[in-house]
């Protein structure tokens, strides 16, 4: 930890080509030469835009440099594996006791699933702790298309180097805390990821774990669990059935739907009685009026229409008719419409009891906006129409799962911060709308999962 706090103090007192040069350097050697073993790429990324919020080096300039090195860094290893990858590997790991003899099937078992994967795996290793790294030089040894390779590549360079410098500018002189959050966050993926691949080789085996099942059911604890309470077992069990859509998916979403309604439950609390997050919306205010840069005003104001009423109703209306002039089903349609207008009568409820003021007039950008703060529409609605967009793709598609998912997730997250930018919300208008809006969002996937629709996914026209 003293030789990384070194680096980083050394990389925070450079500026000009130089500081350019190693934001550039760091995530281009993470993956071609295992850097990020040692060096994580994010943090030379953030701290990018930490010498751009400190006026070393310019916003721009940061970006492109974080952008291209992720591209290359990534292009060199995906080369380096597909060239020397499985030599690379039997002299380095495959010489460890546990790994040495299983080292083919280890490589074969990662080739499947890139193939099966394809480029959301990449996309989905740029965000990833330690995947990352090895993600490139796998994709190059499976010998994945490379120009599918460089369209997510590219994809995920843009969208992880442009955020992560945003970040690091945005957060100052915080940058640290922010880093410790990327990095939890980065984990904490690489562990949903190592958990999905658990589960999905036990699903592959059901019949024998099936019997496992039933062998520890029979055991003498559990058979008496089974006896005293019989309705409750069975309640659980089918709560937990993956199979059918009232079992584990049902149950999800409603624990969803309660987590959303207990964070609206909370903000709001917070805003009627001026307490906790509504005490730092002034000062998350002031420190973004404080670092507004010309081009990102630009941007935001463009992109806060992404929330508002006009574009969603367009979306809905392109996205359910194309699904009703394809395949003559108009339910895709339905459950837009019931996300949109959900969202809207439930956040104009709100607004209309909660009557709280939006920030000051002066510092407000673009045009004029009438009307109560607390809850944010544009984050409301963008949360459940783009979420329903999500589900609605994901489900109808495998393939365009983690796609839609990761566009909607971007969309989204822009909405919310281009309101705060714009000065027509506090933090906690963004954060209940987006509570408000997974409300609905979650609401209507309930009723649909209870349906006769979803037994054979016809809501979404499959």
């Amino acid at each position: 930890m003293g030789l990384l706090a070194s680096i980083i103090d050394w990389i925070l007192h450079l500026h000009g080509w130089v500081a350019l040069l190693i934001v550039f350097a760091i995530p281009a050697l993470e993956a071609s030469a295992f850097l990020g073993f040692l060096f994580p790429g994010e943090i030379a990324v953030l701290l990018g835009g930490v010498l751009a919020f400190e006026h070393r080096i310019s916003l721009p300039a940061a970006v492109v440099a974080a952008v291209l090195g992720a591209i290359i860094g990534d292009t060199v290893g995906y080369f380096v594996g597909r060239r020397w990858g499985h030599h690379i590997l039997r002299h380095t790991v495959g010489h460890l006791p546990f790994v040495e003899h299983r080292l083919d099937d280890h490589l074969e078992q990662a080739r499947q699933y890139l193939r099966r994967k394809g480029g959301r795996a990449v996309l989905v290793g740029r965000f990833t702790a330690a995947l990352r790294v090895l993600i490139p030089g796998l994709a190059g040894m499976s010998e994945m298309h490379y120009p599918t390779f460089l369209l997510w590549n590219a994809i995920g360079g843009i969208v992880w180097g442009t955020a992560f410098v945003l970040l690091g500018f945005v957060a100052g002189a915080s940058y640290r805390h922010v880093a410790g959050i990327a990095s939890k966050v980065g984990f904490g993926l690489l562990a949903l990821i190592v958990l999905w691949l658990v589960l999905s080789r036990l699903l592959r085996d059901s019949a024998r774990w099936q019997r496992l099942g039933d062998r520890l059911a029979a055991t003498a604890p559990l058979a008496w669990t089974r006896r005293r309470y019989p309705r409750q077992i069975t309640w659980t069990r089918r709560r937990l059935n993956i199979k059918q859509p009232t079992g584990f998916a049902l149950t999800l979403v409603v624990a969803l739907g309660i987590l959303s309604l207990w964070a609206f439950g909370g903000l709001t609390q917070d805003v009627v009685a001026h307490d906790e997050v509504a005490r730092a919306d002034p000062t998350v205010t002031a420190f973004i009026i404080a670092h507004r840069t010309g081009w990102v005003t630009d941007v935001l104001s463009v992109l806060t229409w992404l929330g508002s009423s006009v574009i969603l109703i367009l979306l809905g209306l392109m996205l359910g008719g194309f699904f009703y002039w394809r395949d003559h089903h108009w339910r895709p349609l339905l459950v837009l419409a019931a996300a949109y207008l959900g969202a809207l009568a439930l956040y104009e409820l709100v607004k209309s009891v909660v009557a709280r003021s939006r920030p000051p007039l002066i510092d407000r950008i673009g045009p004029v906006v009438s009307g109560h703060s607390f809850p944010s529409g544009h984050a409301t609605q963008a949360m459940a129409v783009w979420g329903m967009v999500a589900v609605v793709l994901a489900v109808r598609s495998p393939r365009l799962r983690i796609p839609a998912v990761t566009a909607a997730v971007v969309t989204i997250l822009l909405v919310g911060f281009s309101r705060l930018y714009l000065g027509v919300h506090w933090l906690s208008d963004v954060l209940a709308g987006y509570a408000l809006g997974g409300v609905v969002l979650t609401a209507i996937l309930a009723v649909v999962l209870m349906s006769p629709w979803a037994r054979s996914r016809k809501w979404v026209g499959a």
